[in-house]
């Protein structure tokens, strides 16, 4: 539990205040002053202020029918009007007040996000933080309860928008509701997320890092073949184009500092300094990266999955990214968070490989493939919009614009020229090392 500051204090006299006055104001349960609890509110209790993590499949009939049932909702929103536009401009937050912070509250009621109890006060209270923060999480967005520049993009797409959105990854779930395997793996690419699903249900979830925009994961359905511990890395031709001969011609030691070593045909290693890096002569050279997972690009575990694309599911040593709303960051393959339980789950009917051997594995630094027995169904979709069977609506950026419907054309007119899509983007490759991506 914990004891608030005379600060802190202040402010909750305030927002307390302001509930009196018919404003809902909410605190997490536990919160406390001198040992009292502060008042009996249901506020954070109340389930529509939350967005549990389902165990149901996205790639199932139940959640076929949930979006079938999100779709009537909207449908009947949009027959109403939608729902209004937030102005956009400068950040809300718990403690802003103004007109935006109204026209929130009457946003973020239509989509249900916040009850009708909440009025159209203009003071952001803690009630509103909490509404913010389930449409965040409803959106893909970390769930700060601040509403900044990707929030208002969000809140912005009109009704009539979402009701498209929403009616056409419902083909693309349609196209997934049969019987796909006691045991399978559903990467969703949007999301950027990964589900292990065992008789019908969710097992383990997985963040994961997915393909750039220009150098996207293919969807495709395959299955997953092979476990290799402690991988090298073969630096694939258009990575050495695209990259490798970049970085070498800005610096001479980029390679040593990477771990990378250069063998020619006959696999005989070079010294880097016998290439000519003001040409494509790098090129006819295989790079392989050493194993070790502080620094290899596949991190301690590789998981093959047949395919002609060339890609993969891999560790990384660059966990940070896990962190964040935006993890479009590699060149096609998939990079998974807490890839030991997923190595674990896939390799739970494939004899002599518990948890304790995976481990052992990895310890020792060596080279260990394992083929997976049996092989499991691998499905990588893309799935922008869907609804859980509690009633939840999910949206995601389009962000290879499969969708057809520009949705990032929807912002608000004061927001800036460049999409979030588009600044995350050119910031992410300018602070991510290009070791880290993969791929062909």
């Amino acid at each position: 539990m914990r004891k608030f500051s005379k600060s802190a204090f202040s402010r909750n006299a305030l927002v307390l205040a302001l509930a009196c006055a018919g404003a809902p104001a909410a605190f997490a349960a536990g919160d406390v002053y001198d040992g009292q609890a502060e008042w009996a509110q249901r506020y954070d209790a109340d389930p529509r202020l939350t967005v549990s993590r389902s165990t149901t499949p996205i790639l199932s009939t139940q959640t076929v029918a949930a979006t079938e049932a999100a779709i009537q909702q909207l449908q009947e929103i949009v027959a109403r009007g939608g729902w209004p536009m937030v102005p956009a401009g400068q950040q809300l937050r718990l403690g802003s007040n103004g007109p935006a912070v109204s026209a929130l509250r009457r946003r973020l009621i239509v989509s249900g996000d916040i009850g009708a109890e909440a009025g159209t006060s203009p003071v952001f209270d803690s009630y509103v933080e909490s509404a913010v923060r389930r449409f965040q999480a409803r959106h893909g967005v970390n769930a700060t309860g601040v509403v900044s520049t990707q929030t208002f993009a969000a809140l912005n797409v009109p009704a009539e928008l979402r009701l498209r959105q929403l009616e056409t990854n419902l083909v693309r779930l349609r196209s997934f509701s049969r019987d796909l395997g006691n045991r399978y793996v559903t990467a969703n690419i949007p999301a950027a997320s990964v589900e292990t699903v065992e008789n019908g249900y969710v097992v383990t979830h997985h963040t994961a890092g997915v393909g750039k925009i220009d150098r996207q994961s293919p969807v495709m359905q395959t299955k997953a073949i092979q476990v290799n511990f402690n991988p090298f890395w073969t630096v694939p031709a258009s990575v050495i184009r695209k990259d490798l001969i970049p970085k070498m011609q800005a610096d001479p030691n980029y390679l040593a500092d990477n771990h990378i070593r250069v063998y020619n045909k006959e696999n005989v290693e070079l010294s880097p300094q016998q290439i000519n890096w003001n040409s494509l002569e790098a090129l006819n050279y295989k790079f392989r990266q050493d194993t070790g997972g502080d620094f290899n690009s596949l991190g301690v575990v590789r998981i093959d999955i047949a395919n002609p694309y060339g890609v993969y599911m891999h560790d990384t040593p660059a966990k940070g990214i896990f962190g964040d709303d935006f993890r479009f960051v590699s060149s096609g393959c998939i990079r998974l968070q807490n890839v030991r339980d997923y190595v674990a789950w896939l390799l739970k009917e494939t004899p002599g490989w518990d948890r304790d051997h995976i481990d052992e594995a990895i310890r020792s630094g060596e080279r260990i493939d394992v083929k997976i027995t049996p092989a499991v169904p691998v499905y990588w979709v893309y799935v922008t919009a869907w609804a859980t069977p509690d009633g939840v609506m999910q949206f995601r950026e389009d962000i290879y614009q499969r969708d057809g419907l520009g949705l990032t054309t929807a912002l608000p007119q004061s927001a800036p020229a460049a999409t979030p899509v588009a600044q995350r983007q050119a910031s992410r490759s300018q602070t991510l090392p290009v070791f880290g991506e993969d791929q062909n």
